[in-house]
Order: structure tokens, then sequence, then C-alpha cells
């Protein structure tokens, strides 16, 4: 497990809770099955993204880059990156 020290900045804090979510869901097998993925984004990524049953598949299939029906970390950091600048103009600040 990846602890978060206070040496940390705020940017690898974030990293390291990236690194955490994705194994807290994968496991030992460092893969997330189709069921794994929809209970993470369920639990953690609800307020950004919704998933139903039927765009599940089409998500999964275009993460799955190599094929295996499992998705690795590096296939999970592209759903991370995806999202993260769909939502980035949420929280430019307002300047007046």
């Amino acid at each position: 497990m990846i602890i978060k020290n206070l040496f940390m900045s705020e940017l690898e804090g974030g990293m390291a809770t990236i690194i955490q979510v994705f194994h807290k869901y994968s496991g030992h097998k460092c893969k997330l099955r189709k069921a794994e993925l929809k209970e993470l984004i369920n639990n953690e990524m609800s307020h950004f993204i919704m998933v139903k049953n039927e765009t599940l598949d089409e998500l999964f299939a275009d993460l799955d880059q190599n094929g295996d029906l499992e998705i690795d970390f590096k296939e999970f950091i592209t759903l991370i990156a995806m999202v993260t600048s769909a939502c980035h103009e949420l929280f430019i600040p307002k300047y007046h």
C-alpha cells in the first residue's frame, strides 16, 4: 500500500491516491474486470461520470487496448486522463 507522506506535493498525493484506488479494486492481479471497473466508477467517480450497462460495454472495449478482457493500470490511466480532461473546465477559476 502506498502511503502519502508529509513531504509529497499535492500532485504527488493525487497520483498516489489514483494508484491506491486502482489496487483497491483490482486486487493482487492488478487488472480490472468489467464488474470491478463499474464498481470503481460508481464508488469513486460518480460526480464526474455516470456509466450504464450499455455504455460500460463500449467504454470497456475502448479502454481494453490489448484485448485481454481486463483493464490494466496503463489502460486505466487512459480513463483517468479522459475524465480529467473532460471535467477540466469545471475547475477553471472565473476571473472578472
